[in-house]
């Protein structure tokens, strides 16, 4: 079985069409969280992955554009943009974020958007806290976002060590524990301005990185006529 993983998605409709035209045909689509926030079509991006039968988690953005107080913690132009979310979002979309979880597994998989430890918050950045959260982990393997960063944290007990996957790359894990991070489809922010996402292969048990370019300038059209933060449209480009 194949499963195209995707997380970070942030309301750029656009980035995600490229991405499920790229993945083409798979068994199922995981997501996340962060479907929403920043980008300029929350509604089309919700309906986009209700077409496909996707199934995944909430962030911390989602959260924010049902109302919760995670927007405290925003910097200046997230918080003009989750607002602008929360005046856009029509009920069904809101109905749709609502429902989702803050963790789920799927196939012996856990899915979180920031980790186990803390689903909406924790960014998963060095060895150290991949390791205290593989150790807390209850299935085999796990799946995060949150960061914009694509990369696999891999092994068990005190030997936990990250792998940066490129464009095409596979890691396998057979005798391995892992928890994977397959990057933003809708904001990067690891230099590389492509939309990124990752095949799992349930039975090989390995993953493959993707990076999939998309129509950049007309996202940012999108963004600078919805009067979105002129600086979240001009950081697509560089994928910073």
């Amino acid at each position: 079985m194949r499963i195209a993983v995707l997380s970070d998605i942030h309301s750029n409709l656009v980035a995600l069409d490229a991405v499920l035209a790229h993945a083409g045909n798979v068994d199922g689509i995981w997501h996340l969280g962060d479907v929403v926030g920043y980008g300029p079509d929350p509604d089309g991006v919700v309906a986009r992955l209700g077409e496909g039968a996707a199934v995944g988690v909430r962030g911390n953005h989602d959260a924010a554009a049902l109302g919760g107080d995670e927007i405290d913690f925003f910097n200046p132009d997230a918080k003009a943009a989750m607002l602008w979310t929360r005046r856009h979002c029509s009920p069904a979309t809101a109905a749709w974020l609502e429902a989702l979880p803050l963790r789920l597994v799927e196939d012996e998989v856990t899915l979180v958007h920031g980790s186990p430890r803390d689903p909406i918050w924790e960014y998963v950045t060095s060895e150290r806290v991949a390791r205290a959260n593989l150790a807390v982990l209850t299935t085999r393997d796990g799946l995060h976002g949150h960061t914009h960063v694509p990369i696999a944290w891999v092994g068990g007990g005190d030997k936990v060590h990250g792998e940066a996957p490129g464009d095409r790359d596979t890691i396998t894990f057979e005798t391995r524990r892992a928890f994977l991070n397959p990057g933003s489809v809708g904001q990067p922010r690891d230099g590389d301005p492509r939309s990124s996402y990752l095949v799992l292969d349930m039975a090989a048990r390995s993953a493959t990185w993707h990076r999939v370019p998309y129509d950049i300038d007309a996202v940012a059209r999108a963004m600078r006529a919805a009067g979105l933060p002129v600086r979240l449209a001009e950081r697509l480009y560089h994928g910073r």
